[in-house]
């Protein structure tokens, strides 16, 4: 279709009727705010939210639009916060746990789904990850597919679901396992017979995750193939605003800018990965726009095709690359410009791939450092916290360790040409940016990081960055101490070089 034929994004949504599961998430609460603000007469948002003893639906809806977040929206347009409806439900539960007058409400009223429900957790039961990723999927689809005026269906997956290519493409791969059969074994078998099973099953996966989120392609695939307009959205690693609302925003402490925290903070000295393998990130709102004009491309397709399942890779690929050795180089650079408050240990560390020598600086750089501290806090009589980060981020390096010592190119072509296929009108809200400078990004994602996971004021910077400039010259201090005592020992106290020549004299006059 050409694009003189077709409406705006704006114009597409205008009195659309949105269901969105997973809307408490990180692309979730991301993608609400970019609705509402760049597709403003939307008519309504259907958010599925759990039952939470203590609070109201509504309240918890307020608690996600009382984020900075949304202080553009409420700038812009204000009445539009009240167009997010919450529906009681919970996507562990058969039927999504709806009661049966907000079924039919949903069935009734729904244009466009987004089901974005999932646990990013790697480490789940693999009876857990089957309820979260795949089943829920199951039953949102057979919601769907009684929607009197469905008009699109977006399924959020991952990229990381088909980990055992080495090139992923924009199409679905055979299954590795039945998702008809996994949803019955997780009903009907115990968990701890399940854990025994897991690795066995899962394999060539690393975990749950990507196992149980390959297998909900497949219900999509199955169930919706042929019969609804369906897509499946793949987001490699989600990090940081680039723009939209503004730059920085984040709320989890998940890829490099985990990593950007803890070595600003000096509590992280060593990574473990392959130093020059790609990072493949992307800024949750690039995500946004491209899961915002997916649904207006298929919908508004008039074409025989558009019952066809398409599938969209929403990776960083060939564009802005960064390798681990270049992350740390430049979160280095950035905590000395912007460091964070109260650092325990000036910045510096760095990544390796020799597990023997990562051993080493986890032992020296991490371990005594926190039992030192830690130490202190109980002399002082206060709750000892280092060595319980310390233990958490040694834990999420190891669960990290499969996609920290590999590489992937997810194939992207289908996912830039949406760009291509915008209206001149839509340029200024939906364009992706690629051509950002990587530097500028990881520094407002600092920041960000600083402001609204820290809640860090940037009032507070001069303070933080003499405090920096004293735990570099301790830094300095403490390591000449250390060379200089490594030398007294080595050339004088012990004459190791004496004693080594000795020997080497000695086992050649006896040749």
């Amino acid at each position: 279709m050409s694009k003189t034929n077709k409406i705006t994004v704006s114009q597409y949504f205008i009195g659309k009727k949105i269901f969105v599961t997973g809307g408490s998430g990180f692309i979730g609460k991301v993608l609400l705010e970019m609705l509402l603000r760049l597709c403003p007469d939307i008519s309504t948002i259907y958010i599925l939210i759990r039952a939470k003893k203590g609070k109201t639906p509504e309240e918890r809806i307020k608690q996600i639009l009382d984020l900075p977040l949304y202080d553009r929206l409420k700038k812009e347009y204000p009445e539009n916060l009240k167009k997010v409806i919450p529906v009681v439900g919970d996507v562990t539960e058969l039927n999504l746990g709806l009661s049966p007058e907000s079924r039919k409400l949903l069935i009734d009223e729904v244009n466009i789904i987004y089901n974005g429900a999932a646990s990013v957790r790697f480490d789940d039961d693999l009876k857990d990850a089957v309820f979260l990723n795949t089943r829920s999927t199951r039953e949102t689809v057979l919601l769907a597919k009684e929607m009197k005026n469905l008009e699109v269906f977006i399924h959020i997956s991952t990229t990381y679901c088909h980990t055992d290519k080495k090139v992923i493409e924009e199409r679905i791969y055979p299954a590795l396992a039945d998702w008809k059969m996994s949803i019955e074994l997780a009903e009907n078998c115990d968990s701890h017979t399940l854990s025994i099973l897991t690795a066995k099953y899962i394999h060539p996966l690393p975990n749950t995750y990507t196992f149980t989120k390959g297998l909900s392609e497949h219900v999509i695939n199955d169930l919706c193939n042929g019969q609804i307009p369906a897509v499946v959205y793949r987001p490699s690693i989600v990090i940081s605003s680039l723009n939209q609302p503004f730059p920085g925003w984040i709320d989890n402490f998940n890829g490099p800018v985990g990593l950007l925290v803890a070595s600003g903070k000096g509590i992280l000295r060593s990574a473990y990965s392959e130093p020059n393998l790609t990072a493949d990130y992307i800024p949750v709102d690039i995500i946004c726009k491209g899961l915002i004009l997916t649904t207006w491309k298929k919908g508004v397709d008039n074409s025989d095709d558009k019952l066809k399942l398409d599938v969209y890779n929403a990776s960083n690929n060939n564009i802005n690359n960064v390798n681990m050795r270049e992350m740390i180089d430049i979160g280095t650079d950035l905590s000395w410009k912007y460091p964070l408050n109260d650092i325990l240990w000036y910045p510096s560390g760095g990544v390796t791939n020799c597990v023997y020598y990562h051993y080493l600086k986890v032992i020296f750089y991490h371990v005594l450092p926190a039992l030192f501290i830690d130490g202190l806090l109980v002399l002082l009589g206060k709750k000892t916290i280092l060595l319980k980060v310390q233990r958490r981020i040694y834990i999420a390096n190891m669960a990290l360790q499969y996609f920290l010592s590999r590489e992937w190119q997810f194939i992207n072509e289908k996912g830039l040409e949406l760009e291509k296929e915008i209206l001149p009108e839509d340029i200024e809200n939906f364009q992706f940016h690629r051509d950002t400078e990587v530097i500028e990004y990881f520094k407002n994602a600092l920041l960000g990081a600083r402001q609204y996971l820290l809640k860090e004021d940037a009032s507070t910077l001069p303070r933080a960055r003499t405090h920096i400039r004293r735990m570099f010259i301790l830094y300095i201090f403490v390591n000449a101490i250390i060379y200089i005592g490594m030398f007294y020992l080595f050339f004088y106290k012990y004459d190791v070089i004496g004693v080594m020549s000795k020997y080497i004299r000695e086992y050649f006059s006896s040749l």
